[in-house]
């Protein structure tokens, strides 16, 4: 992991500003001399830079995108807790972590971040953006913005908009760390209980009915406690909270409500996405409940030049880290279709 320090006002949407930045980012393999081989991943919620870790199969040494063809960047998103700015960064103000005072961002935030890392990197053209999740929400959003830099793009359980089923699930898992009378401590352990409980939220979207009742149902009938979708909870709970950041998750969920790709741009989401003139591969997952099909569907129907695969697939929205395989060879065969012209 590197780090690129940006010492000049950083300027929000929301009309506040951070006295400069800093962004954690990875790269894998080298710049080639036309510089035609960069593929930049955005990553969802609380993942991080480090993109071969959490997405094997699919970055990395010997698969679709591999350091020995790509030049491949992942940044670390504003406001998370792996490295960019964020609640546990020092405010230069008072010398300390700024905790639950970091200001609001918003998706285009995170773009603007990653312009900046693109530019300071000496990266002129994008060969393939691609982001599943949250991370669909940076990579469209980015295309908008910098229409001439972004060649291809791939997406993933994303939507052109957060859904009011999308923000009510954050709303439920940000009332949970309220609930938690720590989460405004002066403390990195602020609200750990409260994120618990907001994991534990989230993984019922995460996954659905059929998958949990096919891996957690309980063989036992005799048992009256201690049931094993119990235990999962508790223990998908207990994993984030060692490795992430009440107050990081309670601001990243803020800025997925944000996302609206018309927002400023006339409030229609059809001129929008007709204007993303990427060449463009869409997925979406048959049994995700918290980014359905549909939204996927629509994207397909008013993004020009766009191939739709329906993977079926029992995760649900997790399905988009799972089925690395499947995913990997409808990538593979769209980039060869592509290169074939």
């Amino acid at each position: 992991m590197e780090f690129f320090h940006y010492q000049h006002n950083f300027q929000l949407e929301n009309g506040q500003s951070l006295p400069g930045i800093s962004i954690a980012y990875t790269t894998y393999g080298t710049l080639n001399a036309e510089k035609s081989n960069v593929v930049w991943v955005c990553h969802a919620l609380t993942a991080n830079s480090d993109v071969a870790e959490w997405w094997p199969g699919v970055v990395g040494s010997g698969h679709v995108i591999t350091p020995e063809k790509h030049f491949i960047v992942c940044a670390n998103i504003l406001g998370s807790c792996y490295g960019s700015s964020g609640p546990l960064s020092t405010n230069p103000a008072t010398g300390q972590p700024y905790y639950s005072s970091f200001p609001q961002i918003t998706i285009r935030d995170m773009v603007n971040a990653h312009i900046l890392l693109r530019k300071q990197l000496g990266i002129d053209k994008i060969f393939l953006l691609m982001g599943g999740s949250m991370g669909g929400y940076q990579a469209m959003e980015w295309c908008v913005m910098e229409k001439d830099v972004i060649e291809n793009l791939f997406l993933l359980a994303t939507s052109a908009t957060e859904s009011a089923w999308g923000i009510a699930t954050h709303t439920a898992q940000r009332l949970a760390i309220e609930a938690d009378s720590t989460w405004k401590d002066a403390s990195p352990t602020a609200g750990a209980k409260g994120l618990k409980a907001a994991r534990a939220l989230g993984m019922l979207t995460y996954r659905n009915y059929g998958i949990m009742v096919a891996q957690q149902t309980d063989t036992d009938p005799e048992k009256i406690d201690n049931y094993k979708a119990s235990s999962y909870i508790n223990y998908q709970g207990d994993k984030l909270v060692k490795r992430f950041n009440a107050v990081s998750y309670w601001l990243l969920t803020k800025s997925m409500d944000s996302h609206h790709i018309a927002r400023g741009r006339g409030g229609k989401l059809e001129p929008v996405l007709q204007s993303i003139h990427q060449r463009t591969l869409i997925i979406g997952i048959s049994s995700d409940i918290l980014c359905p099909l549909v939204e996927q569907e629509f994207l397909a129907s008013h993004i020009p030049n766009t191939s739709l695969v329906e993977i079926d697939s029992s995760y649900g929205h997790d399905g988009f880290m799972v089925e690395n395989r499947i995913i990997s060879q409808h990538l593979e065969k769209w980039l060869h279709d592509g290169a074939k012209g």
